[in-house]
């Protein structure tokens, strides 16, 4: 039987239904993020608001009923308090009425987890880049299985960053893609570079980028931040991979909708002789789709949570959730 995953942690709404690692709907509903950033009120009542709509728009895509379904995951987090609370109270709803399993999924863990289902892989190094965090990881099995964390981020996340930075430099709509597309052209600028071992920082990278706006193009600005920030990213996962041996590197999250980042990624895999993947975007940006895969593989475990700990925690640490 399939089973369904809501994501709500943030903009995007997501609904998704999964039969034995097959993704047969992944519909989403996206609140419209305005240049003053996010309102988690706001967002919260949207998804609300969208959240039956959304849910029938993945039945029909996937020609299944709920009492199909086996299983219901949902977000429990990291993310925004209000947003993870409509995924959770849905999951106790369906679970409640139809009678089956609910399961709490952290965010981070179903981004590396729905690349390495759709290309069948077991053990990459993965690099996650979102607007909250940006981490690089690899399971390990003691003391339980769980993501380890080789390098990260000292403050901000890289999507964090852009986001920041577009609005700073007043680019509608102010998040990423659109910093990419305003770098085209663009020629490089001197920029702060900060990577200790296999962490970095992206702070004071932001407060430079936003000064050179003041006496600097905004295409060579754009372009500088991208090429220093994705070199530095780039610089650390090449430093993991040698000290993990790993022969697989992925690439996950909101930022791997990049592909001038996958293009760094692709040389520095092929100059070592090991492979890169990425999912389509559709499946880095927040998804339903990723919940319902972590939740079916937790299902099929024999995994059994009480609703009593099926709680949201919007700093849920990938290090210290057990994978399966």
């Amino acid at each position: 039987m399939a089973v369904l995953g809501i994501e709500s942690s943030a903009h995007t709404l997501g609904i998704g239904i999964v039969e034995n690692g097959k993704v047969l709907a992944n519909e989403r509903s996206m609140y419209k993020i305005s240049n003053k950033g996010i309102i988690p009120s706001r967002v919260a009542d949207f998804h609300a608001s969208n959240l039956r709509k959304t849910l029938l728009s993945a039945l029909k895509k996937s020609g299944l009923r709920m009492d199909q379904m086996s299983a219901v995951g949902y977000t429990k987090g990291p993310g925004l308090g209000a947003c993870l609370q409509i995924a959770q109270i849905a999951a106790k709803s369906i679970s409640q009425r139809f009678g089956m399993p609910i399961i709490p999924v952290n965010h981070a863990v179903a981004h590396i987890e729905i690349t390495k289902n759709l290309f069948g892989l077991k053990d990459p190094l993965a690099l996650y880049v979102s607007g909250g965090n940006s981490q690089i990881l690899a399971a390990i099995n003691e003391p339980y299985k769980h993501y380890h964390i080789h390098g990260e981020t000292f403050d901000i996340g890289v999507g964090n960053m852009f986001d920041s930075f577009a609005r700073a430099a007043k680019l509608n709509p102010a998040w990423g893609s659109t910093v990419e597309k305003a770098a085209e052209g663009g020629k490089y600028i001197r920029m702060p570079y900060t990577v200790k071992g296999m962490d970095f920082t992206f702070s004071g990278l932001l407060t430079n980028a936003v000064e050179l706006l003041q006496r600097n193009s905004l295409v060579d600005v754009a372009y500088s931040l991208l090429e220093t920030s994705f070199s530095m990213l780039c610089e650390a996962t090449e430093r993991a991979l040698f000290l993990t041996k790993k022969r697989e590197i992925i690439l996950c999250g909101g930022v791997a909708q990049s592909q001038h980042l996958r293009e760094m990624l692709k040389r520095i895999a092929k100059s070592d002789h090991v492979r890169f993947y990425a999912a389509p975007s559709e499946f880095n940006a927040d998804n339903g789709a990723m919940i319902a895969v972590v939740a079916e593989r937790m299902h099929k475990s024999g995994l059994k949570i009480p609703v009593s700990e099926c709680t949201t925690d919007q700093k849920y640490k990938i290090d210290k959730t057990m994978i399966v």
